[in-house]
């Protein structure tokens, strides 16, 4: 199999963690090594709350990481990550060879995170222009050709 670029997002625990992210960094970048795979970016993405638990965890440190590597190694490398206790959750994909040095570039860039917040924090107050209203009616609610027939 050919050599390709991978993106990786990690669900850590946060316990586990516990503020020491260069420690928790350094042991995903020892499993991908360990399977001759190049780190292009690595860098903590978000702590936040989680939709729902996952077991008694309610909280988690997404961390985003891009390698390449051969194709036949994936398998291997996402059977570590699985025997890792400090990872809850992970998610690898293929990123295709025209969005490389785009999606590296936002990787790398320390102020993409602290971008994607502020505009969705301008969209919540209504700065990021109109909201749309929906096109179907809510759950519970009865539509208006009901209240009038």
């Amino acid at each position: 199999m050919p050599v390709n670029v991978y993106e990786c997002m990690f669900l850590l625990d946060t316990a586990k963690v516990a503020g020491d992210v260069p420690a928790a960094a350094e042991k995903l970048h020892r499993i991908l090594t360990k399977h001759q795979a190049e780190i292009l970016a690595s860098r903590p993405w978000d702590e936040r709350r989680l939709a729902y638990p996952i077991g008694p965890h309610k909280k988690g440190l997404y961390y985003l990481t891009y390698f390449r590597v051969d194709g036949k190694k994936i398998r291997d490398i996402e059977s570590d990550f699985k025997l890792n206790e400090t990872i809850l959750r992970t998610l690898i994909l293929r990123v295709h060879p025209k969005l490389e040095e785009t999606m590296l570039a936002l990787a790398r860039d320390e102020n993409a995170l602290a971008l994607q917040a502020a505009t969705a924090e301008a969209s919540e107050n209504g700065e990021g222009g109109e909201k749309v209203e929906e096109a179907r009616p809510r759950r519970g609610r009865r539509s208006e050709a009901a209240d009038k027939g």
